[in-house]
C-alpha cells in the first residue's frame, strides 16, 4: 500500500487515478505529477518502487497544497469572507448557496430538509 501525504493509495488502480484520492488533486493534476516523476500513466499502484513513491512526495512536497493544508487555506478563506461581510460570506453564513443559484424550487442540499409553513386559517363569516 502506497501512503502519500497520510493517504494510502489504492494498490489496483491506475497511477493517474490512484492519485487523485488526495484531497486536492484532480486527473490533470496527477498526470502532471506523474509526468515530473517520470512514471507511466498506466502503471498501477502496486507495480510503483519505493523510489517513485518517493519521487512523488518530494514533487507533491515542493509544490503542491494538499489535504489539511488545502481544507484549512479554503476554511480561512470561507471564514474570511464571511467576517468582511461581502454578499458572498452573508450567503455561507446563512447555508444559502453562493454561486448565483435560484432557491426558489430547488437549493435542497444547502438549505436542508424541507420546513412546511402552515396557511393562516381564513376568518369565517
Amino acid at each position: 500500500m502506497a501512503r502519500i501525504v497520510s493517504v494510502d493509495l489504492p494498490r489496483n488502480k491506475r497511477g493517474e487515478v490512484a492519485l487523485t484520492y488526495i484531497y486536492g488533486i484532480g486527473r490533470s493534476t496527477a498526470r502532471r505529477i506523474l509526468e515530473k516523476a517520470g512514471i507511466s500513466y498506466d502503471t498501477k499502484v502496486s507495480e510503483w518502487t519505493d523510489d517513485n513513491v518517493t519521487a512523488i512526495r518530494s514533487i507533491l512536497n515542493e509544490g503542491y497544497k494538499v489535504e489539511g493544508e488545502l481544507r484549512s487555506l479554503v476554511q480561512m478563506n470561507i471564514k474570511r469572507l464571511m467576517d468582511i461581510g461581502c454578499y458572498r460570506g452573508v450567503r455561507h453564513r446563512i447555508g444559502l448557496p453562493v454561486r448565483g443559484q435560484s432557491t426558489k424550487n430547488n437549493a435542497r442540499t444547502r438549505k436542508g430538509k424541507k420546513k412546511t409553513v402552515a396557511n393562516k386559517k381564513k376568518a369565517t363569516k
